[in-house]
């Protein structure tokens, strides 16, 4: 079963995307703790990660670029999220597979997570 780590600090949010992701097959795990991401990839052997951007003061895009720079988790797909789109460019710079904007459609996160776990898996 493909684990997708969900980081984020809108409690609604992870709930909904906790209920989504598991209505399509995917082993959620969610977090609010930033600090925590690469224990928890590790911990959980995670195969995709969503991190917002903006996460109680901490840049997901320095989250983002640390887990690109660590031997153990380069290789993971990185879904960067926020509702801010000014943001993308950022994200991306950081080491994000992909971007997606907030609020999104659950067709186009879906889109993009298949996407993203093909070209990981190649």
């Amino acid at each position: 079963m493909i684990k997708i780590l969900v980081v984020d600090d809108d409690r609604i949010i992870g709930e909904m995307l906790k209920f989504m992701l598991s209505s399509k097959g995917y082993l959620p795990v969610i977090s609010n703790k930033p600090e925590q991401t690469i224990d928890n990839i590790l911990q959980h052997d995670i195969d995709l990660v969503m991190l917002d951007q903006f996460i109680f003061g901490v840049s997901g895009a320095a989250i983002c670029k640390e887990l690109q720079e660590t031997e153990t988790t380069a290789h993971l797909p990185i879904l960067m999220m926020s509702a801010d789109t000014a943001v993308e460019t950022k994200c991306l710079s950081a080491g994000a597979t992909d971007f997606i904007a907030k609020p999104f459609e659950m067709k186009l996160l879906f889109s993009k997570i298949e996407a993203m776990l093909q070209q990981a898996t190649g």
